[in-house]
């Protein structure tokens, strides 16, 4: 009697455990959630869901499963309901701060801040709920508030768009298969040193995609929600910066966590991985205007014709100008050169023309002032001139009439000798213009 007693209670208890364990199913209007599909089916969703956080066992779980999947029924194609089994996935439950069961929460425009649903328990009420979180949804939407994370939200410290938001499901295209070098901050919503490095990341970012032209971007990964990008890096605190780079190991970011450290950091690692400037013969008005309009200097140099130095002397110049682009690719300046003569205007608004070639000069075009190479055409001597350039010292003027100059349209250089046709005696092409100039002057 007492083995078939035991035989039978066993049956009930087994009986039990798989009615507790069929809440819902995939014949139900209920779509089940668990941290495998949770990000992806809330989180990166448009939809307004109501989610419920339960435990099989619970008895008021299970009186509220029947209204649940009526109200499921009802709001299909208009609100998503879902469910997640918290005592099978506790770390998501816990990622909500789930006490009880059940638990209803409503993530609409801000889904990593979800509001406790307060309303009844009835498939009416669940509706009537739903209907009012939708209308404040779109009345948000109408007034341009808008939702995701707080990286994409505006608030007092301006726009947050230059920061990427970064997930599980774009990581990897997004940041590995870059060729651009990413600063990425790995965050929790909940983090008080995170939300302290908001502003400052959210103003480097769009300071660092300024200087770099978008060589080097920064990102934010909201570390509680993307677990699977956020386990593989190992991120156990916030907020955590890493630095990636194509081909290679990230590293951890070691600098400041002001607007300045942040991009003084990625600036040198732009110049790490930028090639230098290119520099650029000036052939038409469009490729001044770019090149200086695009960059805070441009750097000009007017080097001796073709027929006082040949090809050999005239790479020699260029060669310079390239080892100095080298050094001071981090400045973003624009490098340009013209050969003596053909810009007149140009030359006669930096005071150069007729003699003294090879020249430098350094434009600043949005204030139309300028500086002159005072020292040696070489290594030394332009180091010198754009060092002290760059801190802030150095003689400058103002452009001749104060504005660009015109710009004749030439042909580019061909790399070869210079060759003149018929006789010439032995005087140099500066020697020519000199006297030029002083036919004119008399």
């Amino acid at each position: 009697m007492f083995s078939l007693l035991l035989v039978s209670l066993r049956v009930l208890g087994c009986s039990l455990v798989l009615s507790v364990q069929a809440l819902y199913s995939s014949s139900d209007d209920v779509v089940e959630l668990t941290p495998s599909n949770f990000n992806r089916e809330v989180i990166q969703s448009d939809s307004l869901w109501l989610v419920e956080f339960y435990a099989p066992w619970c008895g008021h779980c299970q009186s509220l499963a029947p209204e649940w999947k009526k109200a499921a029924t009802a709001l299909k194609g208009i609100v998503k309901i879902g469910a997640v089994d918290a005592d099978q996935h506790k770390s998501l439950g816990g990622q909500y701060g789930v006490r009880g069961f059940p638990t209803i929460k409503i993530f609409g425009g801000n889904k990593n801040k979800p509001d406790e649903y307060q309303g009844g328990r009835t498939s009416q009420a669940i509706v009537d709920g739903a209907m009012n979180a939708l209308r404040a949804l779109v009345k948000d939407r109408l007034s341009g508030k808008s939702g995701g994370s707080g990286y994409n939200k505006q608030s007092g410290g301006g726009s947050k768009k230059d920061v990427v938001e970064l997930t599980d499901d774009n990581f990897d295209k997004m940041v590995l298969e870059s060729d651009d070098v990413w600063l990425v901050e790995f965050f929790a919503p909940w983090c008080g040193h995170c939300k302290n490095l908001e502003p400052e990341w959210a103003a480097a970012a769009t300071d660092v995609k300024e200087q770099t032209k978008g060589r080097v971007r920064l990102g934010a990964v909201d570390a509680t929600v993307h677990q699977v990008v956020s386990s593989r890096y190992g991120i156990r605190g916030f907020p955590t910066i890493k630095i990636f780079k194509k081909g290679e190991e990230p590293e951890d970011y070691q600098g400041g966590r002001s607007r300045k450290d942040i991009v003084e950091r990625a600036l040198d690692l732009f110049s790490d991985n930028a090639p230098p400037p290119e520099l650029l013969e000036i052939l038409n008005e469009d490729v001044l205007k770019k090149t200086c309009e695009d960059s805070q200097l441009c750097i000009i140099a007017v080097l001796p014709h073709i027929l006082d130095t040949g090809a050999s002397g005239r790479n020699g110049y260029l060669e310079v100008m390239m080892k100095m682009a080298e050094k001071y690719k981090k400045k973003m300046w624009g490098w340009l050169w013209t050969e003596a003569g053909a810009q007149m205007d140009l030359e006669a608004s930096l005071g150069i023309g007729g003699f003294g070639y090879p020249a430098m000069a350094a434009i600043n075009a949005r204030k139309m002032k300028f500086a002159l190479l005072r020292g040696s055409f070489s290594d030394t001597g332009i180091h010198e001139f754009l060092r002290e350039l760059s801190v802030g010292r150095g003689s400058t003027a103002t452009l001749g009439g104060g504005a660009m100059p015109k710009i004749h349209a030439v042909e580019p250089w061909d790399g070869k000798d210079g060759q003149v046709s018929g006789k010439i005696t032995a005087v140099s092409w500066s020697e020519c213009l000199l006297m030029y100039v002083w036919t004119i002057a008399d």
